[in-house]
């Protein structure tokens, strides 16, 4: 009992007169309950609304004294992340035994500066064991460390030797971890800039690749394992090898099941992702729908993650010409409370996938009120941003179909000589065959004078050779939200309706 009276007496001796947290679950309602409560009610309040919804009106006293308070709640509740909940599994499954870690490092350090040595050690062989069992190879390392520094002051030679073992090595294999964790920072910063760089990259990955596969010979830890994993993928999405994506994320979900990878660490979350995301740009929508369909269960709705996947369930959804399903899915996502607070690219890709769902949904459901919303947002997306890199051509092609619809003729030959110049200044090279062939077809269309049965005819050999080309890899890929070869059905269903056609075209423009 000697440990925990000693716990007791320096908690009690050196214990703060008031806890430095928020009572959430209180009673009475203080100031400090009600701020809280006003900014998770009314996040985009302003401060002069803050201060009449917590103090009745908005005075320069009340100012300074909300201020002050919003300087106590923000300091407890920072606090508060000392006790948050990580054991939902639909969160990443390392953050709960990461944090155990953590918090026991915490408790180390203050009890071995209070000199509290017996419980000091017990805590440590602890943490240590679950570092090793989770393979955080730098808790370790402060473990090995800590207890090396303790064995030390006790006198304990044995126990200092066997500490110092373990954390030479422990030492050793971060090294090694921090190496391949540099390389694949180098590697996912070129990888996330601009399309030209992902081709320029493309070439220098497999010496990476190479040096990471040493890497994690040496090392064989799940750290050197995941960087090593997710290069292998990220080379296969920029060639545009989704059967081997679809291949590896599979034989890596039997590894876990088999025990072969560590579950406190392998994120199932990302496999889902990447399956996903593989059968959707390989073309097969049906079977990666169903796939979603399950997989979405294990992201939370508040994870940024969750949205991530929700793009690509909404694609497949779209792409497997499921159109009552997407709505409902845009309906589910947009009514997330974290939607709206999504980097403006994000919510402008959302903007595009509606505005695609919209339009291929039943027009009978679509009333004038939302066709000239439409309409006004097409003509005011910007093309060719480079915050927009590949969507470009998705956002002149449904500006075009918009006014395809309207029958606007004007526009829709502007959009397409918008798209014969995107053609002739981004889409040099052999990764843009599918948009280059759809673009052929739309030129296809114009010759034919907008008949629908003639542009049928004169496309049939194009629309054989889309059909059989595969999607690009992700260096050159411009996302098809809906899948040419349905595009072109649906531009044909427009043409057989009366299409107004300028004299220029003469009779044949008539269907």
């Amino acid at each position: 009992m000697n440990d925990i009276s000693n716990l007791a007496r320096i908690v009690t001796s050196r214990a703060l007169h008031s806890v430095p947290v928020l009572d959430l679950y209180a009673g009475h309602k203080t100031k400090e309950y009600q701020l809280v409560h006003v900014l998770l009610d009314s996040p985009d309040y302003t401060q002069n609304q803050i201060v009449k919804a917590v103090y009745g009106k908005s005075s320069a006293p009340n100012i300074r004294a909300l201020q002050k308070l919003q300087s106590r709640v923000r300091s407890k509740l920072l606090n508060h992340l000392y006790f948050l909940d990580h054991s939902d599994s639909r969160h990443l499954v390392s953050r709960r035994y990461q944090n155990e870690c953590l918090d026991l490092l915490h408790k180390i350090s203050i009890l071995f500066a209070e000199g509290e040595y017996v419980l000091t050690e017990q805590l440590l062989k602890r943490c240590l064991s679950m570092a090793q069992k989770g393979e955080f190879t730098q808790y370790v390392v402060q473990c090995a460390r800590m207890l090396s520094t303790l064995y030390a002051q006790m006198r304990k030679a044995r126990l200092f030797e066997k500490a110092d073992r373990v954390l030479q090595e422990a030492q050793l294999t971060q090294s090694l971890e921090d190496e391949a964790e540099r390389l694949h920072a180098r590697t996912q910063l070129a990888l996330a800039s601009t399309v030209s760089s992902r081709r320029a990259v493309l070439p220098l990955l497999p010496a990476h690749l190479e040096k990471l596969e040493a890497l994690h010979r040496r090392a064989k830890t799940f750290n050197t394992y995941n960087y090593l994993y997710r290069l292998r993928l990220a080379i296969h999405e920029l060639q545009g090898n989704y059967p081997e994506i679809i291949r590896l994320t599979a034989l890596a979900s039997k590894q876990l099941r088999e025990g072969k990878l560590n579950e406190r660490r392998f994120d199932k979350r990302y496999n889902h992702f990447m399956t996903v995301f593989a059968h959707l740009r390989s073309r097969q929508p049906t079977k990666g729908l169903k796939l979603a369909q399950l997989a979405v269960q294990d992201f939370h709705p508040s994870s940024s993650n969750w949205l991530f996947f929700q793009e690509n369930h909404v694609l497949l959804a779209l792409h497997a010409q499921d159109y009552e399903y997407a709505q409902q899915l845009f309906t589910t996502v947009m009514r997330n409370p974290a939607f709206p607070k999504q980097r403006p690219a994000a919510l402008e890709r959302w903007d595009l996938y509606k505005a695609y769902g919209d339009f291929v949904h039943p027009t009978q459901r679509m009333g004038p009120a939302r066709r000239m919303q439409m309409a006004r947002w097409a003509s005011m997306m910007t093309e060719f941003s480079t915050d927009k890199a590949g969507l470009n051509v998705a956002i002149l092609v449904l500006q075009m179909l918009l006014y395809m619809r309207e029958r606007n003729f004007e526009e829709i030959m502007v959009r397409l000589e918008r798209l014969r110049k995107y053609q002739q200044r981004h889409m040099a090279g052999s990764g843009m065959i599918r948009s280059k062939l759809f673009l052929r077809l739309l030129r296809v269309m114009v010759d034919k004078g907008f008949n629908s049965n003639q542009a049928a005819e004169g496309g049939k050999a194009i629309l054989q050779q889309l059909q059989s080309t595969n999607p690009p890899g992700e260096a050159y890929a411009e996302i098809e939200i809906i899948p040419y070869e349905h595009l072109w059905a649906l531009i044909l269903d427009m043409l057989r309706e009366q299409f107004p056609v300028p004299v220029a075209f003469g009779a044949q423009g008539r269907p």
